[in-house]
């Protein structure tokens, strides 16, 4: 018996030991790690940065294990257009677009004034980015973007790079890194910006030299309707439209590239016709067939609707933003 109650009391001990073996390893900081090693000499090296501040940055930083498991299984992979637009296409999400669209009126007119970006548009992707601001994200952004620099390997270069635009950037705007909060891809403020796209796209509205995406609905406004400008959105044209297919359309066509590359005339000899005819035969789409709840529905993604998803690359999001983009601008003139 006793021999029994020992060898019970060594194997919950080896089990404990192991469960504090590997939350150790799932949290620990990145001081030691051989990558992040090297990594600080290219920013020593390269962009000037000071070793020891940064040494003592990744001492701080930790490891999470449940980033890695969020990449692993994104909703626009795992979820039909069905399922996917329930979640966006609330009315609480719908409302809220149309408080957010009368709040800001006067920016969402100037930025389709500047930008030629609708203010519809604008709106619903913050609102599908972070439901106007509500959920900006709760991981540190530097937590985010070493765990996914150092630790996932299949988008190490991404994020490398990522991180590295994010400490240029808290550097350039003199805050903390560890201060900055966003979503478990690194994203920031109520539009999500990558380091690098804030970087490249954000814009200031108030011209007070700050341009802060975290706090300033105006400055998100702007920076977003610049981002879609800056991908070649072109003002007035159509987004997307329905479709429909022959008995025995080529199914090789649709879900392809989400670039528009075949003509209105070469998706016709598909099988594949826009249920509007104010088309000439010479306009490229991409074809779309998404699972709807109430069954197969088809699409045609003109040049805009491949703009949207500039930001986030993905057929689902990019309808999910038009839908409700849709939905906001009816509500919105209902008033």
């Amino acid at each position: 018996m006793a021999n029994k109650i020992f060898n019970k009391v060594a194997m919950l001990s080896a089990v404990i030991a192991l469960i504090t073996i590997l939350s150790v390893n799932s949290y620990a900081d990145y001081s030691s790690n051989e990558l992040v090693k090297e990594f600080i000499d290219e920013m020593v090296a390269e962009e000037n940065f000071d070793r020891d501040s940064l040494q003592q940055l990744f001492a701080a930083v930790e490891k999470k294990q449940s980033i890695i498991d969020a990449m692993n299984r994104p909703a626009e992979r795992t979820l039909t257009w069905g399922k996917y637009r329930n979640i966006f296409l609330q009315e609480s999400r719908i409302a809220g677009g149309v408080k957010f669209w009368r709040e800001n009126a006067e920016v969402l007119a100037a930025a389709e004034a500047n930008y030629g970006v609708p203010a519809e548009i604008i709106t619903a992707i913050i609102g599908v980015e972070t439901l106007y601001g509500g959920n900006t994200g709760s991981y540190r952004v530097m937590d985010a973007l070493s765990t996914l620099a150092f630790d996932y390997p299949k988008r190490a270069p991404f994020f490398r790079s990522e991180l590295k635009h994010f400490l240029i950037l808290a550097r350039d705007q003199k805050r903390q890194p560890l201060d900055l909060k966003g979503s478990y891809a690194g994203a920031m403020g109520l539009g999500q910006f990558m380091p690098s796209s804030y970087r490249a796209y954000a814009a200031d509205y108030d011209r007070d030299g700050f341009i802060d995406i975290w706090q300033s609905e105006p400055d998100a406004i702007w920076s977003v309707a610049n981002y879609l400008a800056e991908h070649r959105w072109k003002s007035g044209e159509v987004i997307t439209g329905r479709a429909t297919v022959s008995a025995d359309y080529d199914t090789s066509v649709v879900n392809q590239a989400l670039k528009p590359v075949l003509s209105m005339a070469e998706l016709a000899a598909s099988g594949i016709v826009p249920i509007a005819d104010n088309y000439a035969a010479s306009t490229l789409a991409t074809a779309m067939r998404l699972e709807a709840d109430a069954g197969t529905e088809f699409w045609l993604g003109r040049h805009n609707f491949y703009v949207i998803t500039r930001y986030n690359h993905s057929r689902l999001y990019a309808m999910a933003v038009f839908q409700l983009a849709e939905e906001i601008r009816n509500s919105h003139q209902d008033l």
